[in-house]
């Protein structure tokens, strides 16, 4: 016997939608436990209610990861207004997939993404702070200076940025490699600290999330997840029932 749990967590697990357009499925009626109209606020314990959307019983498809390369010019979101190339068009279209937080539409790399929102919720909530890192073709050479003040913070328009590790990877014409590994997401945070230091990036590819390695994957390829790379993400970022 399970826990009872919020709605919207249980819809978003399912697939069905995120916790906020969950909240809006509620709120309109179209979500029924026990054949009661669920209100917001409402929770139910999967393993023994019956649960509904639009009088469709819900149901949790098996667990999906994935983790692509995702190349320069596509857009980290499952569908966009503007008519523009998401992420979505380079992995197999399965129900409820989706992308786990976001790569900007220049930046190129790991992209992890899967049908479990949950799971999604959990790795990008700020507490558990996994590791990201990234390596960025930089205007010029950073100098000592510029390195401590990436491992120290930097301030930014939203405030001191957290500490960081960084280096020089290699020097390129007019340039230099620098490798980045950052604990916070903030908007465009890699670019934004290294304009601040007085390097403006170039090119910009995220190489690992947590223990999960780009490797060897060519932009626009994806593979699974190895059950050794699930198994870490479930043990980083455990979910609450809330």
């Amino acid at each position: 016997m399970g826990s009872p749990q919020r709605l919207q967590k249980i819809l978003s697990r399912a697939g069905i939608a995120s916790r906020r357009h969950a909240e809006e499925l509620i709120a309109a009626g179209r979500v029924t436990v026990n054949d009661l109209v669920a209100t917001l606020g409402s929770s139910a314990d999967p393993d023994r209610d019956r649960i509904a959307v639009d009088g469709a019983p819900i149901s949790f498809p098996e667990r999906v990861c994935i983790a692509l390369h995702k190349p320069s010019g596509y857009v980290t979101t499952v569908r966009d207004d503007r008519g523009r190339r998401t992420v979505m068009a380079l992995v197999p279209a399965m129900p409820g997939l989706h992308p786990v937080g976001r790569l900007d539409y220049g930046t190129e790399g790991l992209l992890l993404l899967t049908n479990d929102g949950a799971l999604t919720l959990a790795i990008t909530h700020p507490r558990h702070e996994i590791a990201k890192t990234y390596l960025a073709t930089v205007v010029g050479v950073p100098d000592a200076a510029a390195l401590r003040a990436l491992a120290e913070g930097v301030g930014l328009a939203d405030g001191l940025t957290a500490p960081a590790r960084a280096r020089v990877e290699s020097t390129v014409p007019g340039g230099a490699v620098v490798s980045l590994e950052l604990h916070e997401g903030r908007n465009r945070q890699v670019r934004r600290m290294l304009e601040a230091v007085g390097h403006p990036v170039r090119r910009l590819i995220r190489t690992a999330v947590g223990e999960i390695r780009l490797g060897d994957l060519q932009p626009g390829q994806w593979r699974t997840l190895t059950p050794d790379e699930v198994e870490w993400l479930s043990k980083s970022v455990p979910r609450s029932t809330e």
